[in-house]
């Protein structure tokens, strides 16, 4: 479901109710450009830990290629994910 701010104003409580109830997610835009989504907190949750679950696994994997390569320049899991997240931010 596409809705523009200016709908999603005048009925929210539906919004998230139909996100809630029927698992419906609501795209939000705002001047035509999709802006925002309106999903389920559960929804949420779970793509959260698929995505930490992916990110983990890819970082172990950076971490297995530089074992392989020797230690010399590596950085440990922790360094790299710190490296990663102070990158996103």
């Amino acid at each position: 479901m596409i809705e523009s701010m200016a709908d999603v104003r005048s009925h929210l409580a539906d919004v998230i109710d139909r996100a809630r109830r029927e698992d419906t997610p609501t795209i939000i835009t705002r001047r035509g450009k999709q802006e925002a989504v309106v999903i389920d907190i559960q929804e949420y949750q779970r793509l959260r830990e698929i995505a930490e679950n992916a990110e983990e696994a890819w970082l172990n994997q950076l971490a297995d290629e530089a074992e392989s390569e020797g230690a010399e320049g590596s950085v440990s899991l922790e360094e790299m994910a710190a490296l990663l997240r102070a990158d996103q931010g």
